[in-house]
C-alpha cells in the first residue's frame, strides 16, 4: 500500500456526461478534426522488445487508417519520439497510420465531441479521471490481459500504479496500459533566495509566500502558481487540503467545501495576490503560463513536473544552475506529496482495430524506448524495469518523480479518488473559487457558498 501522509463554473464535463448517455444511438459525421504535431528535433528510434501479448500480424489487405490521439506535453523531443515510433510500428505492419497531437487541456472536449459525432479514433491517451467517466457509458474496451502480460513483460508495475489502476470504480477491470506518471517538484531560484538570505527550501506554503517577498517586479513575481482554469491550477486543491480542507468526506459521497478551513486557505491565498505576490496574467494563464514565468526569469517559485528542468537542461543551463528544487511544502494541517494519477493508452470500444491497438501498446512498451522516452519527458516510471533508466539516476527532477512514484501520497489524497473528484477537478472549481474573488471581487464567504453549491450538484450526481 502506498504511503498514507505525507467566473464561472463549468459545463463542460456536465455536457460530456450527456454526450455520454446519447452515444449508444451511432451518427454518421464528418472527419475527426485533425492538428499538427509541434516540430521537433528527432529522438533516435529504439528496436521493438517482444512482449507477451496478442501479436496482430501484418494485414493482408487495407485495413483503412489507424488513428492515434497523442497527448501533447512540454517537451518536442518527447512528442516527436511518440510520433515516429507509431509510424515505425505503422510501415513494419503495413498499416496506414495518423497521429494527431492533441492538447490535454482539450481531450475531454475532443473526446466529447467525437463521441457525439462517432469519430473516436483507434486508440489514445487519456488521464485517469476521464477514463472514470467514459467508463460509465461502456466507452472503453477492458484490457486485463494485455495489462497483465505487458507487466510482466517489464517486471512488473511499479506498486503504487498497479494501486491506481485497480481503482473500485474500474470493478475489478483494466482500461488502460499506463505509460507514465506525472507529479510536481517545487523549482525555486535560489540565486534570488540565497541573495536575501533564504539558503533553505520552504517547509510551509505559508513561508513560502514570506520567501516571495523578495521579489523585484516586474523582474519577477513571487508565487508563479497557475490560477486559471487549467489542469496545473489544480495544485490549488491540494494547498487546500493542506490546510485540512476537504473536497467530501470520508465515504466520497458528500461535499465538504464549506469549513472553516477552506476559509483560511483562501485567505492566504488571496491575500498573497493582494500583495502582488503572482504574476499579471496568473488568473487567465493557459497550460504552459507557468512553464514560460519560469522560463522567462519572471518568476521565483513553480510547482512542474519535468518540462521546465528539460527546457533548461537543454537551453539556458544557466537558468539550471539557479534553480534548486524540492518537494511541496506543507500547509498548518499536513504536508502532502500527491503523484499524479498515471497516463494511459486506451481502445475505445468503438475502434475498427482493437488488435492493432494492443500490438502498438506492446510495441510502444519496449524498454529501450521508454528509456530514452523518459529522459525527453515529464514523468516518473510506470514499471520496474522502467527505473533502471538513467535519467532516474541523473536528473534531479526526476529523481524527485520517482520518489513520488515510490513514496507519494495518492492523487486526490486525503479525499476518495472517485469519479465525482475527478469532474470537481476538471471543472477547475478551485481555482474558480479563488478567481471570484480576487478577479470578481466577492466575499470569501460567497465564494465558499458558490462552490459548494456545484461541488455537491457534482456528487450527487454519483449518488
Amino acid at each position: 500500500m502506498m504511503q498514507k501522509m505525507f467566473r464561472r463554473f463549468s459545463l463542460l464535463p456536465v455536457l460530456l456526461l450527456a454526450v455520454l448517455l446519447l452515444a449508444a444511438c451511432p451518427a454518421a459525421a464528418p472527419e475527426a478534426p485533425a492538428a499538427e504535431a509541434p516540430a521537433a528535433a528527432e529522438a533516435p528510434a529504439a528496436e521493438a522488445k517482444a512482449t507477451e501479448a496478442p501479436a496482430a500480424e501484418a494485414p493482408a489487405e487495407d485495413v483503412g487508417t489507424f488513428t492515434y490521439w497523442g497527448g501533447l506535453i512540454f517537451s518536442d523531443a518527447a512528442n516527436q519520439m511518440l510520433v515516429d515510433r507509431i509510424n515505425q510500428w505503422g510501415e513494419e505492419k503495413g498499416v496506414t497510420v495518423d497521429v494527431v497531437m492533441i492538447n490535454q487541456n482539450e481531450t475531454t472536449q475532443r473526446v466529447s465531441a467525437a463521441i457525439e459525432a462517432g469519430t473516436m479514433p483507434s486508440a489514445l491517451d487519456m488521464g485517469q479521471g476521464l477514463i472514470l467517466q467514459l467508463i460509465q457509458t461502456g466507452q472503453l474496451e477492458t484490457l486485463d490481459d494485455l495489462y497483465t502480460s505487458i507487466g510482466a513483460a517489464h517486471g512488473g508495475w511499479m506498486a503504487s500504479v498497479d494501486e491506481l489502476s485497480a481503482s473500485p470504480a474500474f470493478e475489478g477491470h483494466r482500461y488502460g496500459i499506463p505509460f507514465g506518471v506525472g507529479g510536481n517538484v517545487l523549482y525555486r531560484r535560489a540565486d534570488v533566495l540565497e541573495a536575501a538570505g533564504y539558503a533553505d527550501a520552504p517547509q510551509t506554503w505559508m513561508e513560502l509566500s514570506e520567501m516571495a517577498k523578495v521579489q523585484s517586479p516586474p523582474e519577477h513575481y513571487g508565487m508563479g502558481f497557475a490560477l486559471s482554469n487549467v489542469g496545473d491550477a489544480n495544485l490549488t486543491t491540494t494547498m487546500l487540503q493542506s490546510w485540512g480542507g476537504r473536497i467530501a468526506d470520508d465515504e466520497g459521497v458528500n461535499c465538504t467545501i464549506d469549513s472553516q478551513e477552506t476559509r483560511d486557505f483562501l485567505t492566504w491565498i488571496t491575500t498573497s495576490f493582494a500583495d502582488g505576490l503572482f504574476p499579471p496574467g496568473a488568473t487567465t494563464w493557459d497550460g504552459a503560463g507557468d512553464n514560460v514565468a519560469y522560463q522567462s526569469g519572471n518568476a521565483i517559485f513553480i510547482a512542474n513536473p519535468g518540462s521546465v528542468y528539460l527546457y533548461m537542461r537543454d537551453n539556458d543551463p544557466d537558468l539550471g544552475n539557479s534553480t534548486k528544487y524540492s518537494a511541496l511544502p506543507g500547509g498548518p494541517a499536513m504536508r502532502i506529496a500527491p503523484m499524479g494519477a498515471p497516463n494511459y493508452r486506451v481502445i475505445p470500444s468503438t475502434s475498427p482495430h482493437k488488435e492493432l491497438a494492443m500490438d502498438l501498446f506492446n510495441y510502444l512498451a519496449d524498454d529501450d524506448f521508454m528509456a530514452e522516452y523518459y529522459y525527453n519527458a515529464i514523468y516518473g516510471p510506470v514499471a520496474e524495469s522502467y527505473k533502471n533508466a538513467p535519467i532516474f539516476t541523473e536528473g534531479p527532477v526526476h529523481v524527485g518523480l520517482l520518489d513520488l512514484v515510490q513514496n507519494g501520497t495518492p492523487p486526490a489524497f486525503p479525499d476518495v479518488d472517485n469519479v465525482a473528484f475527478a469532474e470537481y477537478g476538471s471543472n477547475f472549481l478551485t481555482p474558480r473559487m479563488v478567481q471570484r474573488v480576487v478577479v470578481d471581487d466577492i466575499s470569501i464567504d460567497d465564494a465558499v457558498a458558490e462552490t459548494q453549491t456545484a461541488c455537491q450538484a457534482i456528487y450527487d450526481k454519483y449518488k
